[in-house]
C-alpha cells in the first residue's frame, strides 16, 4: 500500500529543487557581475541610459529651440556642450537624440531577431525542400553587402527613421536565420528529439520546449553584439540624410550638422561622437561577457 509520505515525496522533491535553484541563479548572477568586460559594459550602458532617460531633469532647454544670438557658443556653464549654427543647445540635443538612436537600434535587433529566429527554426527543424528554399533566399540576402542593402531599401522606401529601421532589420534577418538554422539542425538530430516525436509531441511543442531554449544563448549574444552595429548604421543613415529628418535630434544628424564646422566648432561633432562610441563599446563589452558566460564551448578559468 502506498503511504501518504510516498505520495508527498515528488512534491517535496520539486519544492527542494525550486529552493536550490534560487541560490544557483544568484551564484550565476554574482559570477557574471565579476566578469570584467560584462561589468564594465553594464556600467557604461547604465550611465548612458540614465543620462538619456533623465534628460528632462538635466536640462530644461528644448533641443529644437533656436537662438540667433547664441550661435557657435563654446561649452560653458549655460551650455555644457556648446551650441550649433542655429544656437541650439548641443547638450539637450545629444541627450534627446540618444533616445532616438537607442530606441531605433533596439527596434532593429528586436525585429531582426524575432523574424530571423523564426525563419531559422522553421528551416532547421523541417528541412527538406522547405528548408532548402528558405536558406537559399537567406544566402541571397547575405550575398549583398549589408550597408548597400540598407541603402537600397531606404532609397526604395524613402528617408525616415521607420524606413531606416526596416532597412537595417532586413540585414539582420538572414544573419539570425543562418545562426539559428545551423543550431536547430544540429539539435534536431539528437536522440531526445526523436524520443519526443515517438511519444507524440507536435512540431510546435518540440520547437518551443526543446529547441528554442537551446539556441537562445547564441541569439542573446548576437543581439548584444548587433545592438552596437545597429546604432552605427542608424547613425550612418542619419548622417547621410536617409534616417531621421530635421529638426528631430539624433546622433547621426547632429554629426552631419557639425561636419562642415569641425574647425570652427569642434564640440558639435565631438560630444555626440563620444556618446555613440561609449554606447557601442558598452554593448560590445556586454556581448563579450555574455559569450564567456553563456557559451558552453568556452573553458572557464
Amino acid at each position: 500500500m502506498t503511504s501518504q509520505s510516498d505520495l508527498n515525496r515528488p512534491a517535496a522533491r520539486d519544492l527542494l529543487d525550486d529552493i536550490g535553484a534560487k541560490p544557483r541563479r544568484w551564484q550565476a548572477v554574482r559570477r557574471a557581475l565579476k566578469h570584467r568586460s560584462l561589468s564594465v559594459g553594464v556600467t557604461i550602458c547604465v550611465v548612458l541610459i540614465s543620462l538619456i532617460a533623465a534628460a528632462p531633469l538635466l536640462t530644461s532647454i528644448d533641443p529644437n529651440a533656436q537662438d540667433a544670438m547664441a550661435t557657435f557658443l563654446p561649452p560653458g556653464w549655460q551650455h555644457p556642450m556648446g551650441t550649433d549654427a542655429f544656437g541650439r543647445d548641443i547638450f539637450s540635443r545629444v541627450l534627446y537624440g540618444g533616445r532616438t538612436t537607442m530606441l531605433a537600434s533596439l527596434s532593429v535587433v528586436v525585429i531582426g531577431s524575432l523574424i530571423g529566429t523564426t525563419i531559422g527554426l522553421v528551416a532547421g527543424y523541417f528541412g527538406g525542400a522547405l528548408g532548402f528554399v528558405i536558406m537559399r533566399l537567406v544566402d541571397l540576402l547575405l550575398a549583398f553587402p549589408g550597408i548597400l542593402l540598407a541603402l537600397a531599401i531606404t532609397a526604395i522606401l524613402g528617408p525616415g527613421l521607420s524606413n531606416g529601421v526596416i532597412a537595417i532589420s532586413a540585414i539582420l534577418i538572414p544573419v539570425y536565420a543562418r545562426l539559428v538554422e545551423g543550431a536547430t539542425t544540429e539539435i534536431r538530430n539528437l536522440p531526445y528529439i526523436d524520443a519526443s516525436i515517438t511519444l507524440g509531441a507536435g512540431a510546435s511543442r518540440i520547437i518551443l520546449t526543446h529547441i528554442l531554449p537551446n539556441v537562445m544563448s547564441g541569439v542573446i549574444i548576437m543581439t548584444t553584439t548587433w545592438l552596437g552595429i545597429a546604432a552605427l548604421w542608424i547613425t550612418a543613415l542619419g548622417f547621410i540624410g536617409l534616417g531621421v529628418q530635421p529638426p528631430t535630434p539624433e546622433w547621426g544628424a547632429i554629426l552631419n550638422d557639425g561636419q562642415i564646422y569641425i574647425t570652427l566648432a569642434w564640440w558639435i561633432t565631438v560630444f555626440p561622437g563620444v556618446f555613440l562610441s561609449l554606447f557601442v563599446i558598452g554593448v560590445n563589452l556586454i556581448g563579450d561577457g555574455l559569450r564567456d558566460e553563456l557559451d558552453p564551448t568556452l573553458a572557464r578559468a
